[in-house]
């Protein structure tokens, strides 16, 4: 008859560390407590599904095989403790050697570890009831929370709000509770012509987290309370800045046809304020891909010519990330279609020089972009610009790009760009300015 020999869990101290932290679980207490038995058990592979994915579980529950937590463990006569299923399927391949240890078995029979399968039991219900009773308190604190808000004022709605905004970013069902109980249209009401910008950036806080369908979007989508969002991003923190931003492009998504109902003159104003303070690079990443679905809509690319945003956005592209670079240059060429967008560039000689600058630097994209705004430019002032972005270095560049991997439409671009360039020159000049004079002689 085989010898018995107790798991590696059994074989320690009777208080087990059972969890995270500090927690000891003691075998004695939580059998005279009732904790082990007596109760109707609640269903462990339920469990285990619901909470492994969000939760440290300690390592003598996994299982040395599959590395899962077990919920039928039996040990070896070499002491080693596997969950049934897989030791049983490690024996029908014909081995007869312990997985851990790699020592032959004198016997392969198992012995169901109770005692560890309690332990394991015991400590999954603790962790699932803790985690019921967290999410029944959130359900009340988003029911309280706006149950307040229908009848507080002042600073205490304030605070409703701010409160309400910790508990959805915190917990992702308190999103589903604040839709599902009214809670959009509340916090919509509370945004209007004389709503403070205090609560205004907090009920922007909240909405912006919230999974919103088109009917509630729609509700949204009111001339006083995009004003007052306008209003907020101009004046508030960056924070507040980058929520409206996201806000209003949540508002855009599945439907362009919305794009002009959200944009303003004082919007646009306030999203090239962002891209200028360089300071937060979220915040310009987030403006930036606002203004990127923005500018899909004629008028307001003609807004955006209006208000200086050739001149801001080429001026501040020496200093953006890769991404939020894209979305520049995926804007200028926008706006390079207009007539008077190709005439602020002309008239924007940093912008010139920047995009000069960035060729063959970033990306193939941003290559692309880059010489289709200074085609566009070339073709309103062809003289007057390709001497100005020789003299930037655009030949060498452009030479790079024709002798580059890139698809045969940008070579061809930037072969006809270096024939624009070269008429302004004679030949040894424009030979020297392509830098190939050492490769010539």
């Amino acid at each position: 008859m085989p010898i018995y020999h107790p798991s590696i869990c059994t074989q320690r101290d009777p208080k087990l560390l059972v969890g995270c932290g500090a927690h000891i679980l003691d075998l004695q207490t939580v059998v005279k407590d009732g904790i082990l038995g007596g109760a109707q058990k609640l269903d462990l592979k339920e469990m285990i599904e619901e909470l492994e994915s969000s939760i440290e579980v300690p390592s003598v529950f996994i299982c040395p095989i599959s590395l899962e937590p077990m919920q039928d463990p039996v040990t070896l006569c070499s002491g080693q403790t596997y969950e049934r299923s897989n030791i049983l399927k490690w024996f029908s391949l014909g081995h007869l050697t312990c997985p851990t240890t790699m020592q032959e078995l004198w016997d392969d029979s198992v012995t169901p570890n109770r005692t560890l399968h309690q332990l394991i039991h015991t400590w999954f219900s603790q962790k699932y009831l803790a985690l019921k009773k967290r999410s029944e308190d959130v359900q009340g604190r988003v029911l309280e929370l706006l149950d307040s808000l229908k009848k507080v004022k002042g600073q205490a709605r304030v605070q409703s709000l701010k409160d309400l905004r910790h508990v959805v970013t915190a917990h992702s069902s308190a999103k589903k509770m604040v839709v599902d109980n009214g809670g959009v249209a509340l916090i919509s009401s509370l945004l209007g012509s004389f709503t403070s910008h205090a609560v205004g950036s907090e009920g922007v806080g909240i909405l912006v987290n919230l999974d919103l369908n088109s009917e509630l979007k729609k509700n949204l989508i009111q001339p006083t309370r995009i004003s007052l969002i306008a209003d907020i991003l101009n004046e508030g923190s960056i924070e507040t800045k980058i929520n409206c931003t996201k806000f209003i492009k949540m508002l855009t998504e599945g439907d362009a046809s919305t794009i002009e109902n959200v944009s303003s003159l004082s919007l646009l104003v306030g999203l090239l304020r962002m891209v200028k303070d360089q300071r937060h690079p979220n915040g310009v990443t987030a403006a930036l891909t606002l203004l990127r679905t923005l500018c899909s809509n004629e008028s307001i690319r003609k807004q955006l010519v209006g208000i200086g945003a050739v001149a801001k956005l080429g001026g501040a592209l020496s200093g953006l990330n890769a991404e939020s670079l894209e979305s520049a240059l995926y804007i200028l060429d926008v706006l390079s279609s207009l007539p008077e967008g190709r005439l602020a560039l002309k008239n924007c000689e940093d912008t010139v020089r920047n995009l000069v600058k960035l060729l063959m630097k970033v990306s193939e994209i941003c290559t692309r972009f880059a010489l289709s705004i200074l085609w566009a430019v070339f073709k309103l002032a062809p003289e007057e610009c390709s001497v100005l972005a020789v003299e930037a270095g655009l030949a060498a560049k452009l030479l790079l790009v024709i002798q580059s991997g890139f698809n045969p439409e940008l070579k061809q671009r930037s072969a006809e760009l270096l024939k624009l360039c070269s008429l302004n020159y004679p030949d040894s000049i424009f030979i020297s300015k392509c830098k190939l004079t050492r490769t010539i002689q």
